[in-house]
């Protein structure tokens, strides 16, 4: 029998046992496991073949958060883990992996334990997936900041850095943002509602509830203190995208292996620059992703996400499929008020309101409120401008090729429920199509997608201007 070495600590209940050699997984077996960083959160998901259960602790000084996971020994597909963080993570110092018992008899219950080295203060969330659309029982751990900044202060920053004409140098030429306080609290959105209440601007600035207090958050100075009043609005414009699935949820895929979660991050990016470089009426647009890389957001998140920028529009980009590789064209979707235009519709709002199962959603934390919308006179309104917007881009992407359906239709997808933001869905071709699969390959066509619907956005501004409202410092 081959030796192991081993390394002992003694702990308060036990000891723990670094191991390095083969170690054989008795109980649970680990099918893989993944790391996903972003500087939204950091995940990180371990799949088995049963379900995991953790008890987990959180240290502050220095920040770290220890994961024990019973019944469970060392394999070397646990250890992996350790290989893939990287040094860039936003999050994670480093990772420690070890095996610990109760006690040293050989028949106590094994446990292994993760150590989460932290770069920073996290706010950490664990848990379980039951097993959905070929993944088998996930465990999941997502590291949020304690402290998160604010998307608004970010988009307006970024565009005082670029304007070489203002005057206002408040700000360095690489912005130091101040975070915003977690939850509700949001002191420069505050500042930014109070304004508009004074030149009579009252759309899409809910009155924040709760104590905006919290004794484990840093309390932000008041905005008049840390920025100055501007002599002159510059109105900027916002477009909220919505790169569709990312993270654990890959979309659709095609015949070749293409997913639709990579093809539309592309496509995204590459309507944020054309968004980024343009001017409506003499004001600057910024376009804000709900992602701008490979990790998960949740349904209600996307929505909650463009809320908070008060964007002006909303536009998620989807890859269709379909159980059939006939199927073909792009189409453009708007919310319902009365049910969905078609079976097809409905199906894909069903289809696409799944998103959460798979990229694998923390239902303790889900805001049911984004799950229904009271059909009001603020929502028959959007419902009225996200079709114009709608009309407008599927014009604009039926120059590239045949068309689904030649108008919008509609349904009950749930990132459109923004009762504020006139919204469209664009499913911008179908991969499971191998024809179509080939052209969302290619970066002409990306690019030329790309085009297409920043020519809609522009012709439906042309004909709508966006409604005043203040958001330059």
């Amino acid at each position: 029998m081959k030796r192991r070495s081993f390394i002992q600590f003694s702990t308060k209940s036990g000891l723990v046992l670094l191991l390095s050699g083969h170690q054989i997984v008795r109980g649970a077996g680990i099918v893989a496991v993944r790391v996903w960083p972003a500087a939204a959160y950091t995940r990180i998901t371990i799949e088995s073949d049963v379900a995991l259960v953790t008890k987990q602790t959180f240290i502050k000084e220095p920040p770290r958060l220890a994961v024990d996971i019973e019944g469970l020994e060392l394999s070397p597909a646990l250890r992996e883990l350790v290989a893939k963080v990287k040094a860039d993570d936003p999050y994670i110092g480093g990772l420690r992996i070890g095996q610990f018992k109760t006690s040293t008899s050989v028949e106590a219950p094994s446990i292994v334990r993760l150590v989460l080295d932290l770069k920073q203060a996290v706010l950490p969330q664990v848990f379980t997936l039951q097993p959905v659309a070929g993944y088998a029982h996930r465990l999941v751990i997502d590291l949020y900041p304690a402290v998160a900044m604010d998307p608004l202060e970010i988009l307006i920053a970024e565009r005082m850095a670029e304007s070489k004409d203002s005057k206002l140098g408040v700000r360095p030429t690489k912005p130091q943002l101040t975070p915003s306080l977690p939850a509700t609290s949001d002191p420069l959105g505050d500042w930014i509602a109070q304004r508009n209440n004074q030149t009579g601007d009252l759309r899409n600035r809910p009155v924040p509830k709760g104590n905006h207090h919290n004794e484990n958050a840093q309390m932000a100075s008041p905005p008049d203190t840390q920025l100055r009043r501007p002599n002159k609005t510059d109105r900027l414009i916002i477009v909220a995208l919505d790169p569709g699935h990312g993270g654990e949820d890959p979309g659709a895929i095609g015949p070749q292996g293409t997913r639709e979660k990579d093809v539309v991050l592309r496509v995204a990016l590459l309507l944020r620059d054309r968004i980024n470089d343009s001017v409506i009426n003499g004001n600057p647009m910024r376009a804000y992703l709900t992602r701008d890389a490979d990790f998960f957001v949740p349904l209600h998140e996307r929505v909650r996400k463009a809320q908070k920028v008060q964007a002006d529009l909303f536009v998620s980009i989807h890859a269709d499929a379909f159980t059939t590789p006939q199927a073909s064209g792009a189409s453009v979707f708007a919310l319902s008020e009365k049910g969905a235009s078609s079976a097809g519709a409905r199906w894909l709002a069903n289809k696409e309101n799944a998103a959460d199962a798979v990229g694998g959603i923390n239902i303790k934390n889900k805001n049911a409120e984004v799950q229904k919308v009271l059909f009001d006179m603020s929502t028959t309104a959007q419902i009225k401008d996200s079709l114009q917007l709608g009309s407008t881009v599927l014009r604009e992407i039926g120059g590239l090729g045949r068309l689904h359906k030649p108008r919008v239709e509609q349904a009950s997808f749930a990132v459109l429920k923004a009762p504020d933001i006139p919204s469209v869905l664009i499913e911008s071709a179908f991969i499971s199509n191998p024809e179509e699969e080939e052209k969302l390959r290619s970066h002409e066509y990306q690019n030329q997608l790309a085009d297409a619907i920043m020519r809609g956005i522009k012709h439906y501004f042309s004909k709508n201007p966006p409604l005043a409202r203040n958001r330059s410092l």
